[in-house]
């Protein structure tokens, strides 16, 4: 049984899809990956907390965990619900913790590929300070993919990734071991290279997702230098537009110019059903957002 289990994960694995939940703000269409969502409900009476971040709503207990809830439209700038009482929570979780989202309505779950999904124009949605990390046009309507992660980061900056664990490393050589990232988000491709490069890694090449990094790869092998001169190693987000972080983990291992290169998936969805399906497409290590200073540790130990 448990043979067939791992089968079955390996099957929906490397397929470049995902499921998105459509959500609703007044008349507009928003989408989060169903893999982040534990529960939709109803709204309910909340909890304020005295000198909160204004986009905190309060807590509130659904199950047997005090939750914090987050006031989406507030956060947004977009205009509150005229029906409250039937509003719905979202409730995620991901980079090992459980938030609550507060969203006027859910409309459908859909299944659809990435390579569906375009990249935003940085110049529309704002590059860094930018919500949006993909655009599906589903039916007569675009859905905007938001950035969840950056909204708990902004909510709540000890959520995101800590520059001072890099400190605690201590004194650093340098190295021009070639890395490529793969990573949609503006802000935590920006803090994870800094990171990276203030551990020491100078020659790092960043990818907003991975159908850029599997290109970049082609090109390396098409030139007569060593593949290893020219990638050391791939640190890989999963959730990207045009191509994820899983299929681009099973075309490089099974590669066989490409499968000897690391690949360290570096994402806000590791659990365990997630990390059963990184490990049998091959990925070397496997690690949650934000633990840079972990990250840093297994980039030592894969390529140094």
């Amino acid at each position: 049984m448990a043979e067939k289990k791992k089968k079955e994960i390996l099957l929906e694995s490397g397929t470049n899809e995902l499921e998105l939940l459509e959500f609703n703000i007044g008349d507009r269409h928003f989408g989060i990956n169903v893999a982040k969502v534990v529960e939709i409900m109803r709204a309910e009476p909340v909890v304020p907390m005295p000198n909160s971040n204004p986009f905190v709503e309060g807590i509130f207990k659904p199950r047997s965990e005090i939750m914090t809830l987050i006031n989406l439209p507030a956060y947004m700038g977009l205009p509150g619900s005229d029906k409250p009482d039937r509003d719905i929570y979202i409730i995620t979780n991901f980079n090992k913790a459980n938030s609550a989202f507060h969203v006027h309505s859910v409309d459908a779950t859909h299944r659809i590929s990435w390579d569906k999904i375009e990249k935003p124009d940085t110049t529309i949605y704002g590059g860094e300070e930018g919500l949006a990390t993909g655009i599906a046009r589903i039916e007569d309507r675009l859905v905007t993919i938001i950035d969840f992660e950056k909204i708990l980061v902004d909510i709540n900056p000890s959520a995101g990734i800590q520059m001072s664990e890099i400190d605690k490393l201590g004194y650093r050589s340098n190295s021009e071991k070639p890395i490529i990232i793969a990573e949609d988000s503006p802000l935590l491709e920006k803090m994870i290279v800094e990171s990276i490069t203030k551990a020491g890694y100078s020659k790092v090449t960043v990818c907003s997702n991975g159908k850029e990094a599997w290109e970049l790869l082609q090109q390396y092998k098409a030139t007569p230098l060593p593949i290893e001169s020219l990638c050391a190693l791939v640190v890989t987000d999963i959730e990207m537009p045009q191509m994820d972080g899983h299929r681009l983990t099973k075309l490089i291992k099974t590669d066989p110019e490409l499968k000897m290169i690391p690949v360290i998936i570096f994402s806000s969805l590791i659990n365990e059903t997630m990390y059963e399906k990184g490990k049998m497409l091959g990925a070397d290590a496997q690690l949650s957002k934000p633990e840079i200073g972990n990250l840093v540790k297994i980039i030592d130990e894969k390529i140094l």
